[in-house]
C-alpha cells in the first residue's frame, strides 16, 4: 500500500536524529537530576542545555521557561495557575470560543468554582474581534488566554495587537502556541506575551513533554505538587529524554524555520489551487492569507468527513476531520460552528496539514483520490 500522512497538526514522526540524541539517556546517561553523582549531574546538564535551545525558539529567557508533559499540561498551568494567583485581584478570564479543549474545560471547571469566562466570538475566518475584546474587559478581568494558531483550520489570531490591549489594562495574556511553535516565527519579547504553552509531538519531537513560558516577574500557583523540580513549580521527576528531545526539536525548528515554512505553504497552496479547481462545491475554512503554512480545511457539500476519512484510509493515508482531541465526539466541530459554518457543513470537512516528509507527488496522489471519493461518495 502506498501510505502517505497528512496529519500532522495531530502529530509528527519523531525525527530519526532527535531519537538518537534521547537514547542515551534511556541507556547510559539515566541518572536523576535531582542526584548529586555524576550520572544526576549529567542528567541536569542535559536539562539546562534542552531548556536554552527551547528558549532560543522564542526570544525567551531560560529560567522563563518550565517543562510538562505536554500542551494540555501547559495549558491548564497557565489558566489555572494564573486563576489561582490572581484571583484576589479579579476572577474574570476572557477567551475565545475555537480554543483548543485543554483552554475551554480549563475554563468551564473555573467556572464551576466561582470565576466568571467570557468566550469571544470570531469572524468567518476565525479571528476575534479586538473591538469586542476591548469592550469585555473589566476592573475583574486577570487573564486573556488566545491561541497563536487555530489546530482545525489554521487561522492566526492577531496577537501583538491582543498582547497591546492586555498591557494597556493590566491585564496577564497566555497564548496556545502548541501549532505555532516551530512552524511560525514566534518572538515572545516583540509579541508582548506573558504565557506561551509548547508541546513537543508537535514540531518533529516526542510525545508526552511540553514547556510553558512564563514571562519573569509573574508568579503561578502548582498545579502538581511534590518535590522541588522546576524551581518549585512543577513537581515530579524530569522526564530527561523527553526534555533532550524536545529540546533538539526547538533547536532544529529554529535553524530551518524559513526553509520549512517556505516548503510547506508550497505543498499547502498548490493543495488549495488543485481542490478548488478540481472539485466543485467546496469551501475553505480559515483564514486564506495569515494561516498556518501546512494548514488546509475544507468542507466538501454533501459528503461526511468521517466516510472520506474511512475511504482515505483504505488506500492508506491519514488525514482528519478536526482535532484529534476531539475524536469520538458525535457533535460537529465547535471551531467550525463558531466561523458560521451549520452542522452539515461542519460535518463534511476534512483537515490536511502537510509535514516536511509529504511531496508534490504525494499531494498529486491525495488529489487525484479525493476527487474519485468525492464524486463516489456524492453519486
Amino acid at each position: 500500500m502506498n501510505s502517505k500522512y497528512f496529519d500532522n497538526a495531530a502529530t509528527t514522526r519523531t525525527k530519526e536524529e532527535i531519537v538518537n540524541v534521547m537514547l542515551p539517556y534511556y541507556k547510559t546517561e539515566f541518572g536523576n537530576p535531582s542526584s548529586m553523582y555524576t550520572l544526576g549531574r549529567s542528567a541536569k546538564k542535559a536539562i539546562d542545555i534542552a531548556r536554552k535551545n527551547v528558549a532560543d525558539l522564542i526570544n525567551s529567557n531560560p529560567n522563563e521557561i518550565y517543562f510538562t508533559s505536554g500542551g494540555s499540561e501547559s495549558d491548564n498551568t497557565a489558566i489555572r495557575g494564573i486563576a489561582y494567583k490572581y484571583q484576589e485581584k479579579g476572577k474574570h478570564i476572557i477567551t475565545s470560543k475555537i480554543e483548543h479543549p485543554a483552554i475551554l474545560n480549563s475554563c468551564r471547571k473555573l467556572e464551576e468554582e466561582g470565576f466568571t469566562v467570557t468566550y469571544l466570538n470570531v469572524d468567518n475566518e476565525g479571528k476575534i474581534d479586538l473591538d469586542e475584546l476591548r469592550k469585555r474587559i473589566d476592573n475583574d478581568t486577570i487573564l486573556i488566554s488566545i491561541m497563536f494558531a487555530n489546530n482545525e483550520i489554521g487561522t492566526l489570531e492577531p496577537i501583538k495587537e491582543i498582547s497591546k490591549i492586555a498591557k494597556e489594562n493590566n491585564i496577564i495574556f497566555h497564548t496556545d502556541a502548541v501549532q505555532g511553535a516551530g512552524n511560525m516565527p514566534i518572538d515572545v519579547k516583540e509579541l508582548g506575551i506573558d504565557l506561551l504553552s509548547i508541546s513537543g509531538h508537535k514540531l518533529y519531537g516526542p510525545k508526552g513533554i511540553g514547556a510553558l513560558y512564563v514571562k519573569e516577574g509573574i508568579e503561578f500557583e502548582n498545579i502538581i505538587y511534590g518535590g522541588h523540580q522546576e524551581k518549585g513549580k512543577r513537581a515530579g521527576t524530569e522526564n530527561v529524554a523527553g526534555i533532550v528531545g524536545l529540546g533538539e526539536a526547538c533547536k532544529l525548528a529554529n535553524e530551518n524555520l524559513n526553509t520549512h515554512m517556505k516548503y510547506l505553504k508550497k505543498l499547502r497552496n498548490y493543495y488549495i489551487q488543485e481542490v478548488k479547481r478540481r472539485i466543485p462545491k467546496v469551501i475553505l475554512n480559515g483564514a486564506i492569507e495569515d494561516r498556518l503554512p501546512g494548514n488546509a480545511n475544507f468542507s466538501f457539500e454533501g459528503v461526511e468527513g468521517t466516510s472520506i476519512l474511512l475511504k482515505l484510509d483504505e488506500i492508506g493515508i491519514s488525514a482528519s476531520s478536526g482535532s484529534a482531541c476531539s475524536t469520538g465526539n458525535p457533535n460537529p466541530s465547535h471551531v467550525l460552528t463558531a466561523i458560521g459554518l451549520n452542522e452539515e457543513q461542519a460535518k463534511s470537512a476534512l483537515r490536511i496539514t502537510f509535514g516536511e516528509d509529504n511531496t508534490i507527488e504525494d499531494v498529486d496522489y491525495l488529489i487525484k483520490n479525493l476527487e474519485r471519493i468525492i464524486k463516489e461518495l456524492r453519486s
